[in-house]
């Protein structure tokens, strides 16, 4: 596969506790990306957070979050992100998912 010019960015943020079919939703996310084949995806484990409900979430040793923030990012042409969204949205119960223009200046392997 072979990306250059002009693409999106996909961010999905959701909580590292969010659960889909019984698995991390991160997961379940990445398993969508891959079968839809994005050209590639990316989660963020987040140390410091907050969202819609204004709570804070901190990976701090004085406050052990156990859901703390993760984003997930994926990058692709425009008509490849547009399709999988529709796969994903139903599973974000509470997240936020974003769209960027991005330009891919390089995007290889050394395989």
């Amino acid at each position: 596969m072979k990306i250059k010019g002009q693409a999106l960015l996909l961010r999905i943020f959701i909580g590292e506790k969010d659960k889909a079919d019984g698995k991390p939703l991160y997961k379940k996310i990445v398993e969508i990306l891959k079968e839809n084949d994005i050209a590639g995806a990316t989660v963020i484990r987040g140390i410091l957070g907050y969202g819609a409900s204004s709570r804070i979430h901190t990976a701090s040793i004085l406050a052990i979050s156990e859901d703390l923030p993760i984003v997930i990012e994926a990058v692709d042409r425009e008509e490849k992100i547009n399709k999988v969204i529709p796969e994903i949205e139903p599973f974000i119960k509470n997240g936020l998912i974003t769209l960027e223009k991005v330009n891919v200046i390089k995007y290889s392997t050394s395989s």
